[in-house]
C-alpha cells in the first residue's frame, strides 16, 4: 500500500502543476495586472502612475515568466509566476491585498469551518444512511413511497430557503438561538446549532435517495437471496450484509469530501456570520482579492487529490478482497 500511495502522490504533482498553470493564466494572462489594478482602484479613469504604484506595492510590476534584466536564477525567480504561483507548492501564500498574511488567516479560520462542517458531515451521514436503510427495509410500501416523495421535494428546495427560513423561524420568531455570529469555546455551540441542523436537513433529500438506490441494488444480489434462503431475518440480512457491502460505493462519494471540509461551507458561513474559510473566500471574491482566491483554489486542488487517495485506501478497509495495485 505504501508504494501505491507514493505512486499516487507522484501522479498528483503534474495535476497540481496543470491546475497552477491554468490558474496563473486566468489571473495574469486573461486578466492582466493592469486590469487588476484598475478594478482595485475602483475608478473609471486612473492614471498610469497610479497603476504602476499599485503594481509595485504588490509585486505585479515584474515580468510574467522570464526576467531578462535580472542576473542568474533571478531571471526566473524575479517573475510574477515564481512569486505568486511556484511558492504555493511550499504553501507560501504570501499576503492579501490588505497586506495580511494569508497563511495565518487560513490557520485561524479553519477551526470555525471544521466546527461547522464536521458535525454536518457526521450527523448527516448517520441520518441519511439510517433513513435510506429504513426505506430499503420497508420497500414497496407506503412508507417507502412517501419517503421518496419527501426526498424529491427536499432536493427541489434551494439551500437558501432552508437558511433564510430557519433563521426566520428559529431565531427571529422562536428566539431559540442567535440569528448569526460566532464565539470561541463552549459559546460556539449556540451559534452552530442552527447552521448544523440546516446543513443536515438540506442534504437529506439527495443523499438518502442515493443511498436507498445503492441498498436496493444490493438487496437484489445473489448473496442476499442466499442469506434469505438460509432463514435469516430481513433485518439481519439488511444490517449484516446489505449495509456492509453498500458502504463500498458510498465511500466513493463520502471519503473524498472529508478533506474538503477544511474549506468550509460558502453559503452557511456567509449567512450565519461564521468567520471560516468559506466566508473568507466569498469576501475575497467580492473584494476582488486575487491573492486569496488563488490560494484557496490551490488548497482545494490539493485537498481533492488527498480525498481521492483516501477513497482508494478506504476500499481496502471496507473490503479486504480489494487490493491496491
Amino acid at each position: 500500500m505504501l508504494a501505491y500511495i507514493v505512486r499516487r502522490v507522484l501522479y498528483a504533482v503534474p495535476i497540481l502543476v496543470g491546475v497552477n498553470l491554468l490558474t496563473f493564466a486566468l489571473f495574469f494572462v486573461v486578466n492582466t495586472p493592469d486590469d487588476m489594478a484598475r478594478m482595485q482602484l475602483g475608478a473609471k479613469r486612473v492614471t498610469a502612475e497610479a497603476i504602476d504604484k499599485w503594481k509595485a506595492e504588490r509585486g505585479y510590476d515584474k515580468p510574467l515568466l522570464f526576467n531578462e534584466k535580472s542576473p542568474g536564477l533571478q531571471k526566473i525567480t524575479a517573475t510574477i509566476f515564481y512569486e505568486k504561483s511556484v511558492r504555493l507548492f511550499v504553501f507560501d501564500f504570501g499576503a492579501s491585498e490588505d497586506q495580511r498574511n494569508i497563511g495565518a488567516e487560513i490557520h485561524k479560520r479553519m477551526w470555525p469551518s471544521l466546527a461547522l462542517a464536521l458535525p454536518v458531515f457526521l450527523v448527516g451521514l448517520a441520518v441519511c444512511i439510517t433513513f435510506a436503510l429504513g426505506m430499503a427495509f420497508f420497500r414497496a410500501t407506503p412508507f417507502d413511497f412517501w419517503s421518496v416523495v419527501l426526498c424529491v421535494a427536499m432536493m427541489s428546495v434551494s439551500t437558501l430557503f432552508y437558511i433564510v427560513g430557519g433563521q426566520y423561524l428559529v431565531s427571529k420568531v422562536l428566539h431559540l438561538v442567535p440569528i448569526s455570529g460566532y464565539a470561541g469555546g463552549q459559546d460556539a455551540v449556540k451559534f452552530l446549532v442552527l447552521p448544523v441542523a440546516i446543513g443536515v436537513i438540506g442534504g437529506i433529500g439527495a443523499s438518502s435517495r442515493w443511498y436507498r438506490t445503492i441498498f436496493l441494488e444490493e438487496t437484489a444480489r445473489d448473496y442476499v437471496r442466499t442469506a434469505r434462503a438460509k432463514g435469516l431475518a430481513e433485518a439481519t440480512v439488511l444490517f449484516r450484509h446489505v449495509l456492509k457491502n453498500g458502504l463500498i460505493p458510498i465511500l466513493t462519494g463520502v471519503v473524498v469530501v472529508i478533506p474538503l471540509l477544511f474549506l468550509g461551507s460558502l453559503l452557511s458561513e456567509s449567512f450565519f456570520g461564521i468567520p471560516g474559510l468559506g466566508s473568507y473566500t466569498i469576501d475575497a471574491i467580492q473584494s476582488q482579492d486575487f491573492a486569496i482566491v488563488r490560494s484557496m483554489v490551490f488548497i482545494g486542488s490539493v485537498l481533492y487529490i488527498v480525498g481521492l487517495i483516501l477513497t482508494d485506501i478506504s476500499y481496502t478497509l471496507v473490503d479486504p478482497r480489494i487490493r491496491l495495485q
